[in-house]
């Protein structure tokens, strides 16, 4: 099964997107990750990210794009998943084709729903932990009394500098000017799934695996 999860930063996509490789062995494509480990790699590809962002240029489409191709030619495991991309109009149109040129489907297009007041009161709550990556919340899941992460015992926690109020609105219009108009784009391909993302973590992702079926 591919699939895509879509929604707004802060919707909570990174942390589904871990329940979904432990629970179904998919493989999570994140556009960040994939282009540090790229960058890092030493590959031809990987060379040309790396000349890439060196000159403080943004990454073109036709770069992640050819990133995803190599991972489709890989391993697939239980199914891929595609996290901060597309973002685009054009980026769905590319990686439509990509997939029909490889023979794969989307099988769905989850979007995790989200009201922009309780996302912003959300994240200006959030912190990670600085060994794992594991998210933590002052509201929803407070950093354990013992001043130790849960997932991996360390102790060092971090916050975003972008994680307030006026830097998240900013980051919250961008995404409705340039990536909202996937939610039509989707629905109108009948792969839309909207979830309720603003559910306790294990409600969303009782959401999530209903709407996977």
């Amino acid at each position: 099964m591919n699939i895509i999860l879509l929604g707004p930063p802060g919707a909570g996509k990174g942390t589904q997107a871990r329940y979904l490789v432990d629970d179904r062995d998919m493989i999570q494509l994140s556009t960040g990750d994939m282009l540090r480990e790229a960058k890092d790699s030493g590959s031809e590809m990987g060379k040309i990210v790396a000349e890439v962002m060196a000159g403080g240029n943004l990454v073109t489409d036709e770069i992640v794009i050819g990133l995803i191709r190599e991972r489709l030619e890989g391993d697939k495991q239980g199914g891929f998943i595609f996290d901060g991309f597309p973002r685009t109009l054009a980026q769905a149109d590319a990686l439509a084709a990509l997939l029909e040129e490889k023979g794969e489907t989307l099988d769905a297009v989850v979007e995790m729903q989200v009201d922009d007041e309780a996302l912003v009161e959300r994240i200006t709550a959030r912190s990670t932990c600085g060994d794992c990556g594991e998210v933590y919340n002052d509201i929803t899941k407070p950093q354990p009394a013992d001043g130790k992460c849960g997932n991996c015992g360390g102790s060092e926690f971090k916050r975003r500098a972008d994680d307030n109020a006026d830097s998240l609105k900013q980051r919250l219009m961008e995404y409705y000017k340039k990536t909202s108009p996937l939610i039509g784009y989707y629905y109108a391909k009948g792969a839309l799934r909207p979830v309720n993302g603003l559910g306790e973590i294990d409600e969303v992702k009782a959401g999530i695996a209903s709407a996977l079926g």
